[in-house]
C-alpha cells in the first residue's frame, strides 16, 4: 500500500480553535424570514435561509481576520456560488457512496478539540458560548470530509508520477532558492473555448482589480468580492510554499517580487491570475526522525461496514495483546496486500510518506505499542511503532518533497478543471431576485 500512503494532503488540519469555528454553520437567524429557494442545483434547492445563514457565517469569518466586507450584494453572490458548488459536489459524493459514519465523524471531532486542548465537552462548551450549534458544526464538518474524499478520490484515479518526472523536476530545481512565500491570488475565470469578447471582458474585470491593488486595495477584499479561485472567501491565501510548489505559471514570477509587491496579469487556462506577494522567510532542513512501523487494514465495502470494520480490528488488537504474532495476523486479515505478506511491515518512513491522519496515530505510539483502531482514507487500522531513528535523509527528502510537490500542482489543476467542468454542466437556475 505504498502508494495508499503518499497522498499527501487531508481536509482534518485546524490548528486553532478559530479554524475551527469557521467550519460551523451559525444558529437559525433570530428573525424568522418567509424561506423561498434561491437558487435551483439540478434536482436539489438552495433556500433563502441557507442562504442567509452562510452569509451570516462568512461575514463573522472574514470580520474574524480583520478582513473588510466586500459589497453585500457582492457578498450574497460569492456565498450562493460556494453553496451551488457544495451542492453539486456534495451530489457527486452521494452517487460515488462516499458516506461519513458516526465513528469517523466522532474521531474527527476529537482530534480537532485535542488539537485545540480543549475536551470534548470543553470544545462544545466553547462552541456554543460563540453561538454556534453543535448540531450544525458537525453537519458542516461531516460534509468537509465528505468534499475531502470525493477530491482525492477524483485526484488518485487521474494522477500519476513516474520517477522520471521527479529527475526532471529536481533538476529544474538545481540551484534555485528554498525561500518559501506567501501569496494572495486572485483568478478571473473564463469558460472553456471562451470566445473573443469573453476573454476581453475577463481580462478588463482583471485589470480593474489590478489596478485597485496597485492604488492600495487590500487583496483579500477584493479576493473576496472578485476571486472565482475557491479561496476568495479565505482572503486568496495560498499559503506558505516554497517556489517549487507555487503553480508553474508563478513559480518564475513571485521570486522576483518584493513583499507587497503585484505582479502584473497572468494569463492561463483556467483564466487571468493576480498575484501578490504577501511575505517570504528562509526555509532550512533539518535532521529527520524516521519510523519503523506495521499495520493491519481493514477496508469497508458492501459486505464489510465501517462498523464491522473497526470490530474486527478492536478483536484483532486483544488477541495481539493477549500473545498472537502481529505479523501472522496482518499476513491472514490485512487488506493492504502488498504490505501484509510482509507481515505489516511499512518499512523506514520519512515524515510525509503517509497520510496526515496515519502519521498523527503513528507519532502518538512508543516503539512498541498498538494503537487502537483508526479511520483514514484508506479504511479502518490499528499500527504499531517498531523503532524510529534520527537521519540525515536529504536525497530521499529531496525526491519526497519533489513528488509531494509534483502531486499537488496535478491535483490542484485537475480539481480546477473537474470543478470547472462540474459547474458548466450543471443545470443552475438563480433566483435571488424574487
Amino acid at each position: 500500500m505504498n502508494g495508499l500512503f503518499r497522498f499527501p494532503r487531508t481536509a482534518w488540519r485546524w490548528p486553532a480553535l478559530a479554524l475551527a469555528l469557521l467550519l460551523a454553520a451559525p444558529q437559525a437567524l433570530a428573525a424568522q424570514l418567509l424561506d423561498r429557494i434561491v437558487a435551483v442545483v439540478n434536482d436539489d434547492v438552495v433556500l433563502l435561509s441557507e442562504l442567509e445563514q452562510e452569509v451570516k457565517t462568512v461575514a463573522a469569518q472574514l470580520q474574524q481576520r480583520n478582513i473588510p466586507l466586500p459589497d453585500q450584494q457582492i457578498l450574497i453572490r460569492q456565498v450562493l456560488e460556494r453553496l451551488i458548488m457544495q451542492r453539486l459536489q456534495l451530489a457527486v459524493a452521494e452517487r460515488s457512496g462516499i458516506r461519513v459514519d458516526e465513528a469517523t465523524l466522532n474521531a474527527a471531532v476529537q482530534r480537532i478539540a485535542e488539537q485545540n486542548n480543549l475536551s470534548l465537552s470543553q470544545f462544545r462548551a466553547a462552541l456554543e458560548a460563540e453561538g454556534y450549534d453543535y448540531a450544525a458544526f458537525r453537519e458542516g464538518l461531516r460534509n468537509e470530509i465528505v468534499l475531502a474524499r470525493l477530491h482525492q478520490r477524483q485526484a488518485e484515479s487521474r494522477v500519476h508520477i513516474t520517477p522520471q518526472e521527479i529527475d526532471e523536476f529536481l533538476a529544474s530545481q538545481s540551484g534555485s532558492n528554498t525561500d518559501e512565500y506567501l501569496v494572495g491570488h486572485i483568478l478571473i475565470s473564463i469558460p472553456d473555448q471562451a470566445s473573443a469578447a469573453q476573454l476581453q471582458q475577463a481580462r478588463e474585470r482583471a485589470e480593474q482589480v489590478l489596478r485597485a491593488l496597485r492604488e492600495g486595495a487590500e487583496l483579500a477584499q477584493l479576493a473576496a468580492s472578485y476571486s472565482d479561485s475557491p479561496t476568495a472567501l479565505d482572503g486568496g491565501s495560498l499559503g506558505w510554499r516554497t517556489q517549487g510548489e507555487l503553480p508553474t505559471l508563478f513559480a518564475n514570477v513571485v521570486p522576483q517580487l518584493a513583499v507587497g509587491e503585484t505582479a502584473d496579469i497572468l494569463q492561463g487556462p483556467s483564466g487571468f491570475h493576480i498575484i501578490q506577494l504577501l511575505d517570504r522567510r528562509s526555509s532550512d532542513r533539518a535532521v529527520i526522525t524516521q519510523t519503523r512501523a506495521r499495520h493491519i487494514l481493514i477496508t469497508p465495502n458492501e459486505v464489510v461496514s465501517e462498523s464491522d470494520a473497526r470490530q474486527r480490528l478492536e478483536s484483532l488488537r486483544r488477541r495481539i495483546l493477549n500473545g498472537e504474532d502481529f505479523a501472522e495476523l496482518a499476513k491472514a486479515h490485512s487488506d493492504d496486500k502488498a504490505s501484509a505478506s510482509r507481515g505489516g511491515d511499512l518499512g523506514w518512513a520519512s515524515p510525509g510518506m503517509f497520510v496526515p491522519s496515519f502519521e498523527q496515530a503513528m507519532a502518538q505510539l512508543a516503539p512498541g505499542e498498538i494503537s487502537e483502531p483508526f479511520r483514514s482514507n484508506f479504511g479502518w487500522h490499528i499500527v504499531q511503532v517498531l523503532e524510529r531513528r534520527q537521519r540525515d535523509a536529504t536525497d530521499e527528502l529531496r525526491r519526497a518533497r519533489a513528488a509531494e510537490i509534483i502531486r499537488q500542482r496535478k491535483t490542484e489543476e485537475v480539481l480546477e478543471a473537474w470543478l470547472r467542468q462540474l459547474r458548466e454542466d450543471a443545470y443552475v437556475d438563480i433566483r435571488l431576485d424574487g
